[in-house]
């Protein structure tokens, strides 16, 4: 792999840049591999990464039936913190976010991680109490956080009215280390890493099936032929469902649609993200002076990946009221994903019913955040049958009782 370097670039451009080689490689699939990581997003390239890097598997395929990143890890508002109230939530999400700092020099790739702080508003008395709860938790947890006053919140977002007339600003959560990413990017850099290490990455390649013997997984059918391997892991975001009924097994999911949007072009006005819970909004600007804004799911289970209007007029209407300087800007564009939900708003990152297959998804609409957390933990959990990060997020946890409940405890599970 070809080393990344101001050097490089300064080498490349006296000679027009015609040294670049591919990123990675287009790869035909073998007849057989150690794992098989179906999902070329985020989590899934992650988890191939990590397996790699840690514990020297490096005979492994990510299959996609699309194009790498091109779901919910190319379709989401990049938004990175780690101050979630349950101790396993922190866990992950803060080792997720330790690993952020550091990817771009981890993986000789720019993801652009910008720690801008992320501000979660407190609108109603019942937030604030909820926030200094969070703060309490996150302080036993060796998590960085404090609840601050709605001064200091006007400090940090000069466009912010926090004298709303229905929903005033009362303080907020801050994570001044938690911020936002480039999320093409993240996926480039892992897959790039991935096929350095000998990883086919193999597009256009929809699984069709999952064959077993015995209660064991032998591998997989797919529009490319079968391939066989000896574990397989699942990592398909809103199609877990669908690839579970493969296997053979049922997931406790919904399937909905997240979407989101982009304003035109300002000039910087906004430097940290905020998360306006009350109202279900959230915003941060991009490099590129895009004002990136989202809201919550849909209210019906469905597999779209486009944009509706009920959700310009509903997320825009009530992010107007706290940032009343948007309504003057006009939208660019729009976008859906699919998203996983489970019940208790926390992942499943488990062994299945059938051996030798493991399950990451339910990550619902907080999965960029979880990318580097869920592949360290997830590519431990394939490799040696259980993770620290992730065994409390084992399917067993529905049948037990034994929720993670994060949309209690947060408000929101974003």
């Amino acid at each position: 792999m070809k080393k990344y370097s101001v050097f490089a670039v300064a080498r490349e451009a006296m000679r027009h840049h015609t040294g670049w080689t591919r990123a990675w490689r287009d790869a035909q699939p073998k007849k057989r591999y150690d794992v098989i990581i179906v999902g070329a997003g985020g989590h899934g390239l992650a988890t191939a990464y990590y397996l790699g890097k840690n514990f020297g598997i490096t005979n492994v395929a990510v299959l996609e039936k699309g194009w790498l990143g091109g779901g919910n890890t190319g379709r989401n508002t990049t938004i990175i913190r780690s101050n979630y109230l349950q101790d396993p939530s922190a866990a992950i999400y803060e080792k997720a976010r330790s690993l952020y700092e550091t990817m771009s020099q981890d993986l000789n790739y720019n993801v652009m991680f910008s720690p801008r702080g992320v501000i979660m508003l407190a609108q109603t008395e019942h937030e604030v109490r909820g926030y200094k709860r969070t703060a309490h938790a996150n302080a036993l947890q060796g998590v960085s956080t404090e609840f601050i006053g709605p001064d200091r919140v006007k400090q940090l977002v000069p466009i912010i009215n926090i004298d709303g007339p229905r929903y005033p600003v009362l303080g907020g959560l801050w994570q001044a280390r938690g911020g936002t990413a480039r999320h093409d990017a993240v996926a480039w850099g892992y897959a790039r890493a991935c096929s350095d290490m000998g990883m086919d990455i193999i597009q256009k390649c929809e699984v069709t099936g999952v064959r077993q013997t015995g209660g064991k997984v032998t591998g997989v059918s797919t529009t490319r032929g079968d391939i066989d391997c000896d574990k397989l892991g699942i990592v398909v975001a809103g199609h877990s469902g669908q690839l579970a009924n493969m296997a053979g097994f049922r997931l406790p999911i919904e399937s909905v649609a997240l979407q989101a949007l982009v304003s035109e072009p300002v000039k910087p006005c906004m430097d940290v993200v905020v998360m306006a819970n009350t109202v279900h909004g959230y915003m941060s600007q991009s490099d590129k002076g895009e004002m990136v804004i989202g809201g919550g799911t849909d209210g019906h289970n469905n597999y779209t990946q486009r944009g509706s209007f009920h959700h310009i007029e509903e997320t825009v209407r009530a992010l107007v009221e706290t940032f009343p300087m948007i309504s003057r800007l006009k939208m660019l564009r729009q976008w859906g994903g699919i998203v996983d939900v489970t019940g208790d708003r926390s992942p499943i990152l488990s062994k299945t019913p059938v051996e030798g297959v493991f399950i990451n998804g339910g990550w619902g609409t907080g999965g960029f955040k979880a990318i580097p957390g869920s592949g360290w933990g997830f590519a431990e959990l394939m490799a040696k049958g259980h993770s620290p990060l992730t065994d409390a997020f084992g399917l067993e946890r529905f049948a037990e009782g034994r929720f993670i409940d994060e949309s209690v405890a947060a408000g929101v599970a974003h």
